[in-house]
C-alpha cells in the first residue's frame, strides 16, 4: 500500500463507498458549498473520516487537475501481478480482459477504465514499463472505475499473453493494416482484446504473440481512432456478441 491523493467528486465518493478504511483524511474547499458536496461531506463524517475545510489554493497545491473542490489522502493498493491475473482467469468461465500495450496518456487510461467498468471487464492489463500507472489524474478521469476494475501490471507482456493462451484465453490484437474486421470476428468465450499505444500501435512481439489481428473498419478520411474510443468500440462489440450467444 502507498499513500496518494484522489480528487474529484466521483472518484472520492467511489473510494469512500468501496474502501472507507483506506481514506486517511479529506480536504474540502471552503468555496464549495452546494447540494452536491453536502451529502458527500455527511457521508465522510458518518464514516469517521476527518474533513478539513481549506481555501481552494491549498487544494490547487496538493494536486494537478480539476479537483472540483475535494481531495482525499488515501492508502492505495498497488497494481496486481501476473499471479493475480491468472487467479482472475481461473475464477471466470469466460473472462473478458483488456490489454493495453504501452498506453501513456493518463486521460486515455482513465476513459478506458470507465468503458471497461461499463462493459464488465474482469481485468485491465498493462506492462510495468512504458505505460501510465494509476495516477490521481487517471482516477479522476475514471470517475470511480479505477476502484472497481482490477488493474494488473505484468513484468513481461508477451509472456503474460502466452500464459493466457495456455489457460484457454483467445488473444485478439488490433491493427489497422489487417484485412479481418472486428465485426467478422467471434468475441465470445475467454477473450483478451489487445490495443496498442497512442500513435505506435502494437509492438512487434505483442503483435506476433496474438492469436489473430483485427481492425475497426474506417469509412472517413482519418486513418485511426483515439485508443480510448477504440477500446470502447471493441469492448461493446464483445458485449453484444456475448449477450446474443
Amino acid at each position: 500500500m502507498s499513500n496518494d491523493f484522489v480528487f474529484g467528486l466521483h472518484a472520492v465518493q467511489a473510494i469512500v463507498e468501496r474502501s472507507p478504511q483506506d481514506v486517511l483524511e479529506v480536504f474540502v474547499s471552503k468555496e464549495r458549498d452546494d447540494k452536491r458536496m453536502h451529502p458527500l461531506v455527511q457521508q465522510l463524517r458518518q464514516q469517521g473520516i476527518a474533513v478539513q475545510f481549506c481555501h481552494r489554493k491549498t487544494l490547487d497545491n496538493l494536486v494537478q487537475g480539476q479537483h472540483q473542490g475535494i481531495v482525499a489522502k488515501v492508502r492505495l493498493a498497488q497494481a496486481g501481478s501476473d499471479a493475480d491475473l491468472m487467479a482472475i482467469v481461473e475464477q471466470q468461465a469466460a473472462p473478458l480482459l483488456l490489454v493495453l500495450d504501452g498506453v501513456t496518456d493518463p486521460h486515455n487510461l482513465g476513459a478506458i477504465l470507465r468503458s471497461a467498468d461499463a462493459a464488465g471487464v474482469h481485468a485491465v492489463v498493462v506492462p510495468k514499463d512504458r505505460s501510465v500507472k494509476l495516477t490521481p489524474v487517471v482516477r479522476k478521469v475514471a470517475c470511480g472505475a479505477a476502484e472497481t476494475v482490477p488493474f494488473i501490471a505484468v513484468t513481461n507482456l508477451a509472456r503474460a499473453l502466452r500464459q493466457l493462451q495456455e489457460a484457454g484465453v483467445w488473444v485478439i490484437g488490433t491493427a489497422g493494416e489487417t484485412e479481418q474486421t472486428l465485426y467478422q470476428t467471434e468475441l465470445t468465450g475467454p477473450l483478451a482484446i489487445v490495443l496498442g499505444a497512442e500513435g505506435d500501435g502494437l509492438r512487434r512481439l505483442t503483435r506476433e504473440t496474438c492469436d489473430a489481428l483485427v481492425k475497426i473498419p474506417m469509412h472517413g478520411s482519418v486513418s485511426s481512432l483515439n485508443v480510448s474510443v477504440a477500446a470502447g468500440i471493441c469492448l461493446f462489440e464483445a458485449v453484444r456478441q456475448r449477450l446474443l450467444s
